[in-house]
Order: structure tokens, then C-alpha cells, then sequence
């Protein structure tokens, strides 16, 4: 038995190292594609080392493509929608699960209705509505836009960590003498955290690598993101394909070093929201 035992615990890990080596190739294979020149990606296989790294695509990228201030938005856009939407989320999930009023769960099917509607049914509308309030061009439209498509997954996921949570201690804050304030902002909000945590990061992805809202709504260089910029570098003639790369590794570095330092946190957030009790 011993002996049977170690063997699965072997196959599970080479299994599992199989799977690694599977998810971190295309990270690797996109870090020498953007060391590599217009002549390397076509005349040379796509699995070959760069003959002379080209580490010049990274300054040119952040230099003369301007990424440097795409980068600098898309952290702005992102970091400022996943706050509001973490809290705005929090505050309803909040209201739905541990107040008791007449219209909660009208109000919880009106914010499950927002996961079946389409992106990009609602571009012309958002356009419209923006237009008519002077908003195109504006981050905010980005902001408000990411804000409100991300609302009803946030509570979702918020919606089964709440309902797990003891009501004994907002019933002694109460006794107390605490506001729903106070309960909310000092008690309940510090106890979600592994499951805001889960929450940020699946808004900070979809943020980060969100295209079609900002490419419909923003048109100035200067309020443009990486997902957008990336078109800096695709001519009418040439395209310059080691400068893509070097912009798709800036962009994807933020995303995995965040994913690294909340891992801990995202894992104890589901686990903690999928068992009620």
C-alpha cells in the first residue's frame, strides 16, 4: 500500500507539472517573440531563441509608442472601476442579505438581468446616452461603463459569503449601540475580505484587458489604454511585430503580479463562499 500510495502522489504531481509547463510556455514563447525583429518572426521558426535579443523593443515600445501613458491609464481605469465596484457591490449585497425590506429580491433579479445582456447590444445606446451628457472622450464614460457591467457578477460572487456570515456579531454591534454605518464600513466589510479579493482580481482581468468600450469611447491618444494602443504598431504597410509583443508582455506583468499576491486570498474567497454554515 505504501508503495501504491506514492506512486498516485507521482503520477498526480507529473500530471500536474505537465499542466504548469502547459500554462507557463505561452508566457514564455510571448517574452522571446518580443525580442525578436520583423525578419526573426517570418524567416525563422516561431519556437527559435532570438539570434540577438532585441531589449531596444521594450524602450521603444514605452518611448516613442507612448505606452508609458497607456499604461498609466489603463491602471487608472482599472484601479478606480474595481474600488467603486467593490464597494457599490458590498453596499448591495449588503442591503439584500442581512436587511430585510420589501423588494429585495426584485432588486437582486434586476441586477442578475445585467449577466444576460450582450456587451455589445448596448454601444449604440451607451454612445447615445454619452453623447448627450458630454462624456465621449471622457474617462469617466470608461469608468462608469466598466462600473456597471461588473456590478451584478461582484454580487454574485459576494452574494454566497454573505449569507454564510454569523449575524451574531452585528446583533451584538447593535446591542451596542452601532449604526448600520458602522456595521457595515468596521464589521461586516473587514470580514469579506478574501472574497472582495476574489472579486478584484476577476474585475481587475476583465478591466485591464477590456478593448471594445474604450476603442467606441475614447478617441484622444492621451485617454487611450494598452489594449487600444497596441494598434500604434499595425500600419496600413508594416507592422512591427517585436513591438507587439513587448507590449503584450508590459500588459499582461501587472495582471500576474497581482494574481501572485492575492492567490492566497482569491482560493480562500471561493472556498469560503461556496460552504454556507
Amino acid at each position: 500500500m505504501p508503495f501504491l500510495n506514492r506512486a498516485a502522489y507521482g503520477i498526480m504531481y507529473l500530471f500536474l507539472i505537465i499542466v504548469a509547463i502547459f500554462q507557463i510556455f505561452p508566457i514564455i514563447w510571448l517574452f522571446l517573440f518580443s525580442l525578436k525583429n520583423n525578419q526573426e518572426v517570418f524567416n525563422m521558426s516561431p519556437f527559435s531563441l532570438p539570434a540577438q535579443p532585441k531589449w531596444e523593443n521594450y524602450q521603444k515600445v514605452w518611448t516613442e509608442g507612448n505606452i508609458s501613458q497607456y499604461f498609466f491609464n489603463s491602471i487608472t481605469y482599472t484601479v478606480v472601476a474595481v474600488v467603486l465596484t467593490v464597494i457599490l457591490a458590498s453596499m448591495v449585497t449588503f442591503a439584500l442579505t442581512r436587511m430585510n425590506w420589501k423588494g429585495s429580491k426584485l432588486v437582486l433579479g434586476l441586477f442578475m438581468v445585467g449577466l444576460m445582456i450582450p456587451v455589445h447590444s448596448t454601444l449604440i445606446p451607451l454612445f447615445n446616452t454619452f453623447t448627450k451628457i458630454n462624456l465621449i472622450d471622457n474617462p469617466l464614460s470608461v469608468i462608469f461603463t466598466y462600473t456597471a457591467f461588473n456590478l451584478p457578477i461582484t454580487i454574485m460572487i459576494l452574494l454566497g459569503f454573505y449569507e454564510a456570515l454569523p449575524r451574531e456579531v452585528e446583533e451584538a454591534a447593535v446591542m451596542d449601540g452601532a449604526s448600520i454605518n458602522h456595521i457595515f464600513f468596521r464589521i461586516t466589510l473587514p470580514m469579506t475580505a478574501p472574497v472582495i479579493a476574489t472579486a478584484a482580481i476577476i474585475n481587475m482581468i476583465y478591466n485591464w484587458n477590456e478593448f471594445v468600450f474604450v476603442n467606441t469611447f475614447i478617441s484622444s491618444d492621451s485617454f487611450k489604454t494598452l489594449t487600444v494602443g497596441i494598434q500604434n504598431f499595425i500600419g496600413q504597410y508594416t507592422t512591427d511585430w517585436g513591438a507587439i509583443g513587448a507590449t503584450l508582455v508590459i500588459s499582461i506583468l501587472p495582471i500576474l503580479i497581482a494574481f501572485l499576491i492575492l492567490s492566497n486570498r482569491i482560493v480562500e474567497g471561493i472556498a469560503s463562499g461556496s460552504v454556507k454554515g
